[in-house]
């Protein structure tokens, strides 16, 4: 039997009644293939004669505040990188293949056999506030992420690769060693070794600016609330920053000093919309581009005739994560404890896995939109993904029989399963809040897990609001056995930097002397041989599937709705849209007449 969108809705939302009952549901849902998504088109090219500027009205999909970090060095989630871009401090610019060009505000030249970089910027180029940029702009980062007073997670295995990092972290030395300015447009960085990941902003180079100017006296333990990062922010793109509200919305207004010429539009308002009512606001034309739009609300907007709906495969996947030991914040070093953590056994967190059906969820509430992942690589990094992986696919009863052979069965008769020694066993999953239809998906899920017999219970007792639900996971709070959470991987697919035994993005907390050697030898010298970084692109991703403590769940599509009085607007990754070249055709959005149904 294959299910309808409105039958899977009906058996979730039955699910959220007898969660505190106990029972245990024995109906199997079969799996569907997920459908294609080729049609989407990633760009538009709408008629009609441009208006003089203008100002471009941007829906951020949010169900809470954003923080409101602006600072590439300090942020800490998409949510202020998307802010932050419509005004973006980027020093390079990246091809089709994500790869950095000599066509930015800075050029690269790499010296492979003596492990140095030199980074070069152009004359001529301004902040915001009409101030030259420098090469202390471009030095000043690496001292901020590098300081003992950093409180950003950015420091990492990556960042100690340049030389005399470390020793500056310590307090045993004023400045980076490796970092040498060589001229008052020129520096030169050293690294221990070099990889290809050099060529993606990756091996611990920084591709950002920072206005020092502005920041350069604040104390780096002060900078986070400072008002140059939460209120004023001086930048080098497009547009600049001229109100926040903080938490809602952020005005910009174009920048006379972009260096690639003044922009076309007067400015862009972000403005934070909840799920609830992004549809609406599209069908009335209050938005001109919708940012995080929920592939759960297609159906909404499908009969739009206001909108041009632009998809592309997400650099993304989201992930299951099974806490295994902690992170030890004096060290900055994971500490993996798989006999001591409540999730360290590879069996339990296999069954969990298997007993997930991500496979519906995916096709019937997100419309195809995601499709369940089997790796933590996207599929878009073609030369790195392992397609042949099997992952952990829906089959329940293979779940159960892990779960019996491994010494987990109902000891007391009250349908939930003791560990091995014969102990109450309750799971604490952590999962964010977000439209209304993410709590019917974890309620569906934590029945997948009751129908194997599993106790699995929210953390807090609810879903958790998405800063809280970070602040949580990084911390190991105790409250967290397991979570749901999800990254962007950005250009750069390389797991250094979130999987590394010194990284605090490594929030499962497990490394091992396997894959601490896999990634170093991902980004290593022997990996400019293409098929050597390659094989270990799969064994990385080989041996993250047979530990299971970071479980892919879903890769998916982004959705792009754009009104159409936007000219010319591109999502496509080898021809993307240049800010300061969007235009508009009409004063106001369009609105949409009347909605197919």
């Amino acid at each position: 039997m294959k299910i309808t969108r409105w039958m899977l809705l009906a058996t979730i939302i039955f699910t959220l009644f007898i969660l505190t009952a106990f029972s245990k549901s024995e109906k199997r849902i079969e799996t569907a293939a997920p459908s294609s998504n080729s049609s989407f088109a990633m760009a538009v090219t709408n008629e009609g004669k441009p208006i003089d500027g203008g100002v471009l009205r941007v829906a951020m999909v949010k169900d809470e505040p954003f923080q409101g970090i602006f600072s590439w060095e300090l942020y800490e989630d998409g949510y202020d990188a998307d802010l932050m871009s419509w005004a973006s401090n980027a020093l390079f610019e990246t091809d089709e293949n994500f790869m950095i060009t000599n066509e930015g505000i800075a050029s690269l030249y790499v010296d492979q056999k003596n492990n140095k970089v030199t980074v070069t910027i152009r004359e001529g180029v301004k902040w915001s506030d009409g101030q030259p940029l420098k090469i202390e702009d471009v030095i000043l980062p690496y001292h901020i992420i590098g300081h003992k007073d950093y409180p950003g997670v950015r420091y990492n295995s990556e960042f100690q690769n340049i030389i005399g990092a470390k020793e500056y972290h310590e307090g045993k030395a004023k400045t980076i060693s490796g970092i040498r300015k060589v001229d008052d447009f020129t520096i030169e960085i050293s690294f221990k070794q070099l990889s290809p990941s050099i060529f993606y902003g990756g091996d611990g180079l920084w591709t950002y600016a920072a206005p020092s100017h502005q920041i350069g006296n604040i104390p780096v333990d002060q900078l986070l609330q400072s008002d140059a990062v939460r209120k004023n922010p001086v930048t080098l793109g497009a547009f600049k920053v001229e109100k926040i509200v903080p938490g809602e919305s952020v005005q910009y207004v174009k920048n006379e000093h972009y260096w690639k010429g003044e922009p076309k539009l007067d400015g862009v308002l972000v403005k934070v919309v909840p799920s609830s009512s992004v549809s609406v606001a599209i069908g009335t034309g209050k938005y001109d581009i919708i940012q995080h739009f929920n592939a759960t609300k297609m159906p909404e907007i499908e009969g739009y005739g206001n909108i041009t709906i632009l998809g592309r495969p997400e650099l993304f996947y989201s992930y299951l994560g099974f806490k295994v030991g902690k992170y030890d914040y004096q060290k900055n070093t994971v500490v993996t404890d798989l006999d001591g953590s409540k999730m360290g056994d590879v069996n339990l967190r296999k069954a969990m896995a298997y007993a997930l059906d991500i496979e519906q969820v995916s096709e019937v509430l997100y419309n195809g939109l995601r499709v369940r992942a089997n790796s933590l690589i996207p599929p878009v990094f073609e030369s790195f993904y392992d397609k042949s992986l099997k992952g952990y696919v829906y089959d329940p009863e293979k779940a159960k029989e892990i779960l019996d052979k491994a010494g987990y069965k109902d000891v007391d008769g009250d349908g939930f399963r003791e560990d091995p020694k014969g102990k109450k066993l309750e799971i604490k999953l952590a999962s964010m809040s977000g439209d209304s239809v993410q709590e019917e998906i974890t309620a569906y899920y934590l029945q997948n897990w009751r129908d194997v017999g599993l106790n699995v219970t929210l953390s807090t007792g609810r879903l958790i609001e998405f800063n809280s639900f970070y602040d949580m996971v990084k911390a190991d709070h105790p409250e967290i056995d397991v979570f749901m959470g999800a990254w962007g991987t950005g250009t750069n697919p390389s797991p250094s930097g979130l999987y590394g035994a010194s990284d605090q993005y490594n929030f499962s907390r497990y490394t091992s002397d396997l894959l601490e050697k896999t990634i170093q030898n991902i980004d290593s010298p022997s990996a400019f041989d293409k098929y050597y970084r390659a094989n270990q692109f799969k064994i990385f991703q080989k041996h993250i599937e047979e530990v299971a403590t970071t479980v892919p769940m879903q890769f998916r599509y982004e959705i792009y709705p754009i009104n159409k009085r936007v000219k010319n607007y591109s999502i496509d990754y080898k021809n993307p849209t240049e800010l300061h070249e969007i235009e508009l055709t009409a004063k106001e959005p369009f609105k949409s007449k009347k909605k197919k149904r």
